[in-house]
């Protein structure tokens, strides 16, 4: 190997006539020497014998048609017993054992040609003779083969049969299906003096749940937003009859309250803006913090629940909802916010107790917009777990984007989106708060 890239060619020295240090390019092609000569492959053609290499003054011998002295030579394709020019070298044959010619090597029978005739069925049939599918012993049960990704079990069943059916069991269109109906109503008074945790949206939800199951169900928009009225479809806009004028002026909630369209045996106490300044005029009222409870009484239909929305302070009108109410309901967002503030409403729930209602009782806590990836999340809702204990619903409410649109198409999700994650937990939690009210319904009324 030289440093200009060059190299000794082995094959052009020594007999060749080419002396070790004459250079050669490495983009020499060596197939010029093998030239097709076929006078070089036997020295009695007709022809005469080939002519000998050309060799320069210098040693270096010109590409003509010999071919190197260690180029092995070209078979003669004229001569039949030197083979097929180029052919391989035999190699000796090695006797097997026992060898058998493998099934695909056997020479098959040639398959006749079926023309195609109208009408006829294209599925192509098994021969008789065609032995049934591994693993079974015979046809029978190679029939009754089923494929392990057939669904079998009702939960193998596709996502969006899953979705149906939870669809069917939350609207309930039959009407066969009903939650636990009390023996007394239940008034219950959710509360959260901080906003943005989902009283409203647990209010609706809840009680579009159990109307749909059998349950009458009253539903008292007690925040001056309006956001229940909103959320049922039901008019709240000024001049319309609402809580203020039963508050206020004593009118009977009956005159007030409206049948929830679409929605069997529910109905629902609107809430306008002139609520807003209810509480500056309750101030100077007799008995200011009983309105509510008194409006409650004189109702002549019996309801097996009602549900006061309350607006997110600790005002006057909170104060009513809870002597009116004989259970307390808390939304608690999984976040330290949340958390930060409900000593205040318990202090708050035990002054109106000893005071004012004696049968309150924080019965229910429902842990709202809960993120599962997060691990704020399961920090709050264990602690809330371990200060409250069986008051804590099992059903938790998920962060649900469906739970969010549904107000904007003036429905609950229940109606908006029944195959939803937010309908199915609050569709749990409104069975788990009728079958607590089953099991436990003298200690809450006594």
């Amino acid at each position: 190997m030289h440093d200009d890239g060059r190299y000794d060619d082995p094959r052009l020295t020594g007999a060749g006539g080419r002396s070790p240090g004459d250079p050669v390019s490495r983009e020499t092609n060596y197939q010029e020497w093998a030239v097709d000569d076929p006078r070089d492959a036997s020295p009695h053609h007709p022809a005469g014998p080939a002519p000998k290499p050309d060799v320069s003054p210098t040693g270096a011998v010109r590409p003509v048609s010999s071919a190197p002295a260690n180029v092995p030579p070209v078979r003669d394709p004229h001569d039949p017993s030197d083979g097929p020019v180029n052919a391989p070298t035999p190699r000796p044959a090695v006797a097997r054992a026992n060898a058998a010619v493998p099934a695909r090597f056997e020479p098959q029978p040639p398959v006749s040609a079926v023309p195609h005739q109208p009408g006829a069925s294209d599925a192509v049939e098994a021969p008789a003779d065609t032995p049934p599918a591994p693993g079974f012993e015979d046809e029978t049960d190679a029939a009754t083969y089923v494929s392990r990704e057939t669904p079998t079990r009702e939960e193998d069943d596709p996502p969006l049969a899953m979705e149906a059916m939870r669809a069917v069991q939350i609207l309930n269109p039959s009407g066969e299906v009903s939650m636990p109906r009390p023996d007394r109503t239940r008034v219950m008074c959710v509360a959260n003096q901080k906003g943005g945790v989902g009283k409203t949206t647990t209010t609706v939800n809840l009680a579009v749940a159990l109307a749909l199951h059998g349950n009458r169900v009253l539903v008292v928009d007690l925040d001056p937003q309006g956001n229940a009225s909103t959320g049922l479809n039901v008019p709240h806009h000024t001049g319309v009859p609402d809580v203020y004028d039963c508050l206020i002026d004593s009118v009977p909630l009956a005159e007030v309250a409206q049948a929830v369209e679409g929605i069997p045996n529910l109905w629902c106490v609107p809430a306008t803006i002139d609520l807003a300044g209810a509480e500056i005029e309750l101030v100077s009222v007799v008995a200011r913090e009983s309105r509510l409870s008194r409006a409650i009484e004189a109702y002549p239909g019996h309801f097996d629940y009602v549900f006061i929305d309350c607006p997110p302070s600790l005002g006057l009108l909170t104060v009513n909802a809870l002597v009116a109410a004989q259970e307390v309901l808390i939304p608690i967002q999984c976040e330290y916010y949340a958390l930060e503030g409900l000593n205040q409403l318990i202090n708050n729930i035990n002054l109106v107790r000893q005071h004012l209602n004696p049968k309150l009782d924080v019965s229910t806590i429902l842990l709202t917009m809960y993120d599962r990836r997060t691990r704020l999340a399961d920090a709050v809702e264990q602690d809330v777990r371990n200060h409250f204990g069986d008051k804590v619903l099992q059903a938790v409410i998920p962060r649900n984007v469906r739970v969010s649109e549904a107000p904007s198409y003036g429905q609950s999700v229940m109606t908006y989106d029944p195959g939803s994650r937010g309908a199915t937990s609050y569709f749990e939690a409104a069975q788990e708060i009728a079958e607590r009210g089953v099991k436990e319904p003298v200690s809450r009324n006594a």
